[in-house]
């Protein structure tokens, strides 16, 4: 299996590469879509407009990129002399990437409110909760590529 792993860890790091970006984008622009949807009128046509756009996002790009992310990132953990185990970089990145997933699941549970047009949050949080995922990506990303614990 690690032979495979080995091989394998150019497709396997370029695949996590367009999984990350993609889920990413998703993560970006989906609280960016609840701004503009505090600003609709319940039950109007921009407010149904921008449950189907939310929705879709979650569910057909949002969703399987961040799975397709995590399934290629624990076989990059697992391909031989990727990680030193011994630095704590790793660990840092694994708390973050943790972050990351704790912030899907809040945009999942903030979408429920919007399509039950029961959302009580101004635009203003979602604005300032945009911001979360680039903060946690510029961490992971120096973790990664500087290592510097």
């Amino acid at each position: 299996m690690t032979a495979f792993l080995s091989e394998a860890y150019p497709w396997t790091r370029a695949l996590h590469i367009i999984a990350v970006i993609s889920w990413m984008a998703a993560l970006l622009y989906l609280p960016r879509l609840y701004v503009y949807h505090c600003g609709a009128e319940p039950g109007s046509g921009a407010s149904e407009m921008l449950k189907t756009m939310e929705r879709r996002l979650l569910k057909a790009i949002m969703t399987p990129a961040m799975v397709v992310s995590l399934l290629t990132g624990i076989f990059l953990l697992y391909t031989p002399d990727i990680v030193d185990w011994s630095t704590t970089w790793i660990y840092l990145k694994l708390v973050f990437v943790g972050g990351l997933l704790l912030f899907h699941g809040l945009l999942a549970r903030w979408r429920r409110g919007f399509e039950a047009d029961a959302n009580r949050r101004p635009a203003r949080f979602y604005r300032i909760a945009n911001e979360v995922p680039a903060l946690l990506m510029v961490a992971i990303v120096i973790m990664v590529v500087v290592r510097p614990f």
